[in-house]
C-alpha cells in the first residue's frame, strides 16, 4: 500500500507493506484522516515515546510509522477469530487503539498500529463503530476530536453556579465549546490569539471571545462575570457571582502556569493541553489559591460514543472546524501548515 510514512523524524509518501489482521481485528481502508496536533508532539519529541512504559504510544525512530489517529474508514477484510458483524463495505470508525497480543497500542503512535496516513490500517471489531449517516468522510473523522473536549467538558459538570473560560480555541478548545453549549452551560468565554480562531470558537457555541494580547483573559472573565451584557443577564439569573471553571486547552510550556497565577481563587481548572517536554507550575501559588487541577487523560469509550452520535448525524455542525483536503504526497507539506495557528483547525489527508 501507499502511506506517508514516519521514519527517522521526517514522513514521506511511499509504498509499504500491507498490514495483516490479527485475531478480533478487521483491515480498513482509510478514507479521510484528520491531522491533530498530537501527530506533531508524537513525531517533534520522540523521548516523549520513549519515557511511555505503557507501550501504548512508541516512536522507534529506525521502523516505520505511519500517524493518524482521526480517521473514517471502509471495512475490507475481517482477521481470524471476529465476529464478522460489520460486513465488508461498510463505513466505521473508533476509538483509536488497537489491542494486539502484546496489550494495547494507540492507532497511528506505534509501529504495530499504522494509522490512517496510509491506504489501509486495522481496527479492534469490539470497538469499531458503524456510521450511520451520509455525511462526507471528512466530515465524519472530525469525530475523535471533538470526542476529547466533549469528555473533558462532560467530566468537569460544570454547575449553574460557575462560568467557564476556554483557553485555546484549537480542536479540543472548540470541541469544549460545543460540549459546553450543548449542557446549557454559559455564558461561555474562549481565548485565542487569532482571529479565525476567535470567530470559530462564536460558530461553535462561545458568546464572548478574548483577544489575549488586548486584555488578561481573568480581567474579561471578570468583567462578564460581575457585569453581564444585556443579553447574558438570563444565563447568569440566579446564581450571584460564578466560581471559574478554566478549561486549558494549548498545550504550550507556561501556559497552564500562566493560568494558576492569574485565576481566581478556588478556581477548578481542567488541563487538556500538554507540553511533550513537561512544564514548570508555581504549586505554591495553587496552594494558597485553592485551586483544583485535573489532568487530561483520552475519553471514556462512553464519552467517545456520545460525541461520535452528533457528528454523525449533523446535529453537532463540525463544518467550521474544517480546511482543505490533502492527498498522500502532500501529508509533509500538510504538517508543516498545521503548525501554523492561524491555519484552519483540521486539514484532512485523504488517502
Amino acid at each position: 500500500m501507499r502511506a506517508a510514512v514516519l521514519r527517522g523524524g521526517t514522513v514521506e509518501a511511499r509504498v509499504i507493506d500491507d498490514p495483516v489482521p490479527g485475531p478480533g481485528q478487521l483491515l480498513v481502508r482509510s478514507l479521510a484522516c484528520g491531522i491533530c496536533a498530537s501527530d506533531l508532539h508524537f513525531m517533534d519529541h520522540p523521548e516523549a515515546g520513549a519515557d511511555d512504559d505503557s507501550g501504548m504510544s512508541t516512536y522507534d525512530q529506525d521502523v516505520d510509522i505511519v500517524m493518524g489517529h482521526e480517521y473514517c474508514a471502509e471495512v475490507v477484510g475481517h482477521g481470524p477469530r471476529t465476529e464478522r458483524r460489520i460486513p465488508v463495505g461498510t463505513r466505521v470508525s473508533s476509538l483509536p487503539v488497537l489491542t494486539i497480543a502484546g496489550g494495547r497500542r494507540i492507532i497511528g503512535q506505534n509501529p504495530e498500529s499504522p494509522g490512517g496516513f496510509g491506504e489501509y490500517f486495522l481496527l479492534t471489531e469490539a470497538i469499531t463503530r458503524v456510521v450511520v449517516s451520509d455525511l462526507p468522510s471528512e466530515i465524519v473523522c472530525v469525530a475523535d476530536a471533538i470526542s476529547v473536549g466533549w469528555s473533558t467538558a462532560s467530566r468537569a459538570q460544570v454547575t449553574t453556579r460557575e462560568m467557564p473560560l476556554v483557553i485555546g480555541c484549537g480542536a479540543i478548545g472548540l470541541s469544549v465549546i460545543a460540549r459546553l453549549k450543548r449542557l446549557g452551560v454559559g455564558p461561555v468565554v474562549a481565548v485565542d490569539f487569532v482571529a479565525s480562531r476567535r470567530d470559530t470558537a462564536l460558530a461553535m457555541g462561545a458568546d464572548v471571545v478574548v483577544d489575549p494580547a488586548g486584555i488578561s483573559p481573568y480581567r474579561a472573565w471578570r468583567d462578564v462575570a460581575r457585569g453581564p451584557a444585556e443579553g447574558m443577564k438570563d444565563l447568569l439569573a440566579g446564581a450571584g457571582l460564578p466560581g471559574c471553571v478554566v478549561f486549558e486547552c494549548v498545550g504550550v510550556p507556561g501556559v497552564l502556569d500562566s493560568v494558576i497565577k492569574g485565576c481566581e481563587r478556588g478556581t477548578r481548572i481542567f488541563s487538556v493541553g500538554g507540553p511533550p517536554a513537561g512544564d514548570h507550575l508555581h504549586t505554591l501559588t495553587a496552594k494558597r489559591k485553592g485551586l483544583n487541577i485535573q489532568f487530561g487523560g483520552g475519553p471514556s469509550m462512553a464519552h467517545w460514543d456520545e460525541a461520535f452520535e452528533p457528528v454523525c448525524s449533523g446535529s453537532l455542525d463540525v463544518g467550521p472546524m474544517l480546511g482543505r483536503t490533502v492527498g498522500l504526497d502532500e501529508v509533509p507539506e500538510a504538517l508543516d501548515a498545521a503548525r501554523d495557528a492561524g491555519g484552519p483547525t483540521r486539514i484532512v489527508v485523504v488517502p
